[in-house]
């Protein structure tokens, strides 16, 4: 059989297309199944793979992997990624039964080995007001032990600090859509060109593979003014969040200028930091250096929550870039603004910020009961 493809779309679009419209009788399932179904398609055509009969059990857990990130972040549940991973798989069942496949790469373990554990816990963490102030409170004063001296940690490498805790907990933006993304070769992290302060704007590259705009608050704005001047960018394609790591930085410079003219540049500057001189070096040449990755920032998040000895009576073992999202989601969801909740977390619909908050509206609706038969 020949592969469904033409000029509106991928052999696995079409099959996506062709799967609804053949096995599933259902509207309701068919509207349910659909963005599992467009995510898969979505992340195929990222990998390079037209055609169905390419996909191996391999692809199938490197597909897990990104439903596994997106639970990390706070995305989705993990018992909606475990969901969303059995939607593809008996879409591919529905391939094997089109001879577009000889077996079924899903129905394999090594293609369920990155699925995050479904332990039907339907608790997800959000920063509390309490919360957010304190590791803001903490983020501005270790800015100032830096500056002092009184902690090993560098002005500038404090101030980035402090300016990954304020944009997350005050633009709603996804730590994907901030922050390198070494599975997405789109997902470089912000740079200063992504910025504008006078518009209010920060432009990411978001969930829907298109370029977003997140509104940035007054004290986003002045946290982002305050950074630059640390930073000093030399271009606007310098990251907002540069990385700290010198292999990172040296590897790039490796690439742009070749291995012999960076060792002999280092030799030359004799005992001053390594670090410093990659640091100028790439000023020099302007060329920019890497962004602070995902799992970077995470770690800077967790040694914050350390070291402000912030307690969480969660369950969780740090304030995670995802809980500033939903936090703010849930500040403005319980002042009744969820169309401005929807708009700051650049939902599709309404429908999905209920549902995200389906347990403050039930809360609210008990509250009410109560009010009524009290009076």
């Amino acid at each position: 059989m020949s592969p469904l493809t033409d000029q509106q779309g991928s052999a696995i679009q079409k099959a996506v297309s062709r799967y609804l419209e053949r096995s599933i009788k259902s509207d309701g399932s068919k509207a349910t199944m659909r963005p599992a179904l467009e995510q898969f398609a979505a992340f195929c055509q990222r990998e390079g793979i037209d055609e169905i009969r390419e996909l191996e059990a391999g692809d199938l857990r490197e597909f897990g992997y990104t439903l596994r990130e997106d639970q990390v972040d706070g995305e989705i549940a993990a018992s909606t990624a475990n969901t969303y991973f059995a939607y593809v798989r008996a879409f591919l069942s529905f391939c094997v039964r089109e001879e577009l496949l000889d077996s079924n790469p899903a129905k394999t373990n090594r293609a369920t080995e990155y699925l995050p554990e479904d332990t039907n816990d339907s608790s997800s963490q959000f920063w509390t007001p309490e919360q957010r102030q304190a590791i803001v409170n903490y983020a501005t004063k270790r800015v100032d032990m830096a500056n002092d001296g009184t902690i090993r940690t560098d002005p500038v490498t404090a101030s980035r600090d402090r300016t990954i805790v304020v944009l997350l907990a005050e633009t709603g933006a996804r730590g994907a859509e901030l922050f390198d993304d070494s599975k997405d070769e789109k997902r470089n992290g912000i740079t200063w060109g992504d910025v504008d302060l006078e518009k209010h704007v920060l432009s990411v590259f978001g969930k829907s593979r298109n370029r977003e705009e997140v509104p940035l608050p007054k004290a986003a704005r002045d946290v982002l003014e305050r950074h630059r001047k640390y930073v000093d960018p030399s271009t606007d394609e310098w990251p907002v969040f540069p990385t700290g790591q010198f292999q990172s930085k040296h590897g790039v410079l490796e690439s742009e200028l070749g291995e012999d003219q960076l060792s002999k540049a280092l030799e030359e500057k004799g005992d001053a930091s390594k670090t410093d001189v990659l640091d100028d070096l790439l000023r020099e040449h302007e060329i920019a250096p890497p962004s602070i990755s995902k799992e970077g920032a995470r770690r800077v998040m967790k040694r914050l929550t350390d070291e402000a000895n912030i307690e969480l009576d969660d369950g969780h073992k740090y304030l995670k870039p995802h809980g500033a999202r939903r936090g703010l989601g849930a500040e403005l969801y319980a002042l009744g603004e969820s169309e401005k909740a929807q708009q700051v977390l650049r939902h599709k619909s309404i429908e999905t910020t209920h549902e995200a908050y389906s347990d403050l509206k039930t809360k609210d609706l008990a509250e009410s009961i109560d009010e009524i038969r009290n009076k």
